[in-house]
């Protein structure tokens, strides 16, 4: 466990990295004693100071969702982070990679919610009374660690590794789809680079949104009508270059791309 003020150094070691796109050693490797508790005071330290700087909470990622993932890292539940209405960006409007250290995208369905989700009783059929339409999305990922040489306290505090998001225009309800049987292709530049279902997500993206609910409600927070939930990637990650240009076909769902310059 971490002091306060050691948790303060470390928020200040992320937010300028991310401001000034120069990205810092691992967290873990100078603090072995970082903990899960930590890393998620730290990641919102930051997002508290966004809070009063004017940022506003639009929903959130959901992270390490795939039973990979956790081996890789040695856990056994996903983590994490903040969306804000900031990190949205665009169909048309191509995105400069230069704001970003390490970016790469990854292929989702994204929930829109149309009622609060209950917090630490949360269900999987509590989110699928609330959630109003299912999403094609694309999460733009980055990592403030240098290389992507991350631990699970250090992605944890980097806001998971949250950078940015685009939705599609398309919308399904849920009694419209099998949100556990989408199948979802990405393309870069023309060619396929990814391939996966929505089941990649811990069986069922559903179960992932539950979990979050439940997560946040020991931090004190509530998942509200209007947020939006990325439950995690279909696929694997995709590094993304300037002059990429990505599209993501969900088999039901419809379509969403992403441009960088």
């Amino acid at each position: 466990m971490l002091s306060d003020a050691v948790r303060t150094e470390l928020a200040d070691e992320l937010e300028r990295a991310e401001r000034e796109r120069v990205a810092i050693d691992p967290l873990i490797t100078r603090h072995p004693d970082i903990d899960v508790v930590d890393a998620y005071e730290i990641q919102l330290l930051n997002i508290r100071r966004r809070l009063a700087d004017g940022a506003r909470v639009v929903g959130h990622k959901v992270g390490l969702s795939s039973k990979a993932m956790q081996q890789m890292m040695g856990v056994d539940e996903p983590d994490y982070g903040h969306l804000l209405a900031e990190m949205e960006v665009y169909e048309d409007v191509p995105v400069e990679a230069g704001r970003y250290l390490f970016p790469r995208v990854e292929v989702e369905v994204g929930f829109v919610l149309g009622a609060d989700l209950p917090g630490a009783e949360c269900t999987e059929a509590d989110v699928l009374d609330a959630t109003v339409a299912f999403a094609p999305a694309i999460e733009l990922i980055d990592s403030r660690i240098k290389d992507w040489n991350i631990g699970l306290a250090d992605t944890i505090s980097d806001n998971a590794s949250s950078a940015g998001f685009v939705l599609g225009a398309q919308r399904v309800a849920p009694k419209d789809i099998d949100v556990k049987a989408i199948d979802a292709v990405l393309t870069r530049n023309g060619e396929v680079v990814a391939e996966g279902r929505s089941d990649a997500v811990l069986g069922d993206p559903v179960i992932a949104v539950a979990w979050l609910a439940r997560k946040v409600a020991s931090f004190g927070v509530r998942l509200k009508a209007g947020d939006i939930v990325l439950p995690g990637s279909c696929t694997r990650a995709i590094d993304a270059r300037p002059g990429d240009a990505f599209h993501a076909e969900f088999a039901g769902l419809g379509s969403v791309r992403l441009q960088f310059t």
